[in-house]
């Protein structure tokens, strides 16, 4: 087994290193609904590896067409050549989003997936002549990955208040579209909250629609807590980006590919945005790839406003853009959710976890319980002399006492189990948390 001292050399992220390194939990194997520890130990997984391994673990098929693309072709570039599952795969995945969006740029995670978008989006005011749109408005409490772009829309102050000063014009967020006052405990998403979009006005009379280029927003705020929005508040973002002008950018990087039981949380809501961010989901988080579907009105202007056919349209990519490896795990995954209908299967669950994590109000320190689609969050009351504290004591009972593997954003539990979850399931996951909150002190 190893030792702390044995595992100094590896960073980990998002992680109280010391106290990791002190008693670490480490996983070692996966199957299934089921993480395993060194000892074998069985670990059944609530939050989908980190929200990504929507079709469960271990997945033959996957990791067949993994090892067959590695024989195949372990590599070839994009940058002026190109692989034939790049351009399957890129079908594949704007066959599933609305209409009107043809059009796939990959990278290989959802934080480079949030920098393309937000690069396109000013580059394409750049093309069309309005030039002076360079302002990117972000959400209170987003995630929208960890690059400075990324962090700079964010709206978690931990992950922004390091590494400032960020990049200019992205100061603005509009507020998030819940009150605790009237939507705690709230089964499913909170109705209404148009009022919350209208800030969006606030801003226009502020800076001027000529200087804001797009506006961007999680379906819901999954590291941020898990707070859903309603189509009505979608809605009329979308009404008051198409009456200013601006682009509408939602980062479905957790909730696309069945989170909120359809490919996309926009077929969910009716709410088509000018790009689409996604990562996770898309390959069972058996390896690493992300993108863009960008809409054909975007993705028209580059090609019509970029010189003669040898010019380069957009001056962006990645030396892994649409690996080989990763476009045969993702076509293997996408070939899973429609044979077993996943995204189906996630719909008729929501309930079931929607009861299941509500039934934990009264619990020891639990201050709100929220729900979106296949996912929840419980937030636990703060320790004031230790912010976060009782969230990692969350993981560690989890882990060493209930067999469970959970994810925490500050002192707030977060739940998505794997799309192939059964009612029994959900029960094991919502009994040992009520084990882990009578543990908490």
């Amino acid at each position: 087994m190893l030792q702390p001292n044995d595992i100094s050399s590896f960073w980990l992220p998002f992680t109280p290193n010391r106290a990791f390194k002190a008693s670490p939990r480490m996983l070692t194997r996966a199957d299934g609904m089921y993480f395993y520890d060194e000892a074998g130990r069985a670990l059944l997984d609530a939050c989908a590896g980190l929200w990504c391994c929507n079709a469960g673990h271990g997945r033959k098929q996957i990791a067949d067409a993994i090892s067959r693309a590695a024989h195949e072709l372990d590599f070839a570039p994009t940058f002026q050549f190109a692989h034939p599952r790049a351009f399957e795969l890129s079908q594949r995945v704007a066959a599933m989003a609305p209409e009107g969006m043809d059009h796939v740029f990959f990278v290989n995670s959802g934080s480079e997936a949030a920098d393309t978008a937000l690069k396109i989006a000013r580059a394409y005011f750049q093309k069309i002549g309005q030039g002076t749109r360079f302002r990117l408005i972000g959400r209170e409490k987003a995630y929208h990955g960890t690059t400075l772009a990324g962090i700079s829309v964010g709206g978690i102050g931990n992950n922004r208040k390091p590494y400032g000063p960020l990049i200019p014009g992205t100061d603005d967020h509009i507020p998030l579209p819940y009150d605790y006052a009237t939507m705690r405990f709230t089964r499913g998403e909170p109705k209404g909250g148009e009022s919350y979009a209208d800030a969006l006005e606030n801003l226009v009379a502020l800076h001027g629609a000529e200087t804001i280029a797009a506006v961007i927003v999680e379906p819901f705020s999954g590291s941020g807590g898990v707070y859903g929005s309603s189509a009505e508040y979608f809605k009329r973002l979308r009404a008051i980006c198409d009456k200013y002008g601006f682009l509408l950018i939602f980062d479905e990087v957790i909730t696309g590919f069945g989170r909120m039981g359809y490919a996309f949380a926009a077929e969910r809501y009716g709410v088509t945005p000018d790009i689409i961010n996604f990562a996770k989901g898309v390959s069972n988080g058996a390896a690493p790839l992300g993108g863009s579907v960008i809409s054909n009105k975007i993705h028209d202007a580059f090609m019509n406003n970029s010189g003669g056919e040898h010019a380069i349209e957009l001056f962006h990519g990645h030396t892994y853009s649409a690996h080989p490896l990763a476009c045969a795990a993702a076509l293997a995954t996408l070939d899973i959710y429609r044979d077993e209908g996943l995204f189906e299967h996630a719909r008729k669950m929501e309930k079931v976890l929607e009861d299941g994590v509500h039934s934990l109000k009264g619990a020891p320190f639990v201050a709100d319980i929220r729900n979106a689609g296949f996912a929840a969050g419980i937030e636990l009351e703060m320790d004031s002399k230790a912010p976060g504290r009782r969230g990692l004591d969350a993981i560690k009972l989890a882990f060493h006492e209930q067999n469970l593997v959970v994810r925490v954003g500050g002192d707030t539990i977060a739940l998505s189990p794997p799309l192939i979850a059964s009612e029994s399931d959900i029960s094991k996951i919502i009994d040992g948390i009520r084990g882990v909150l009578s543990k908490l002190s």
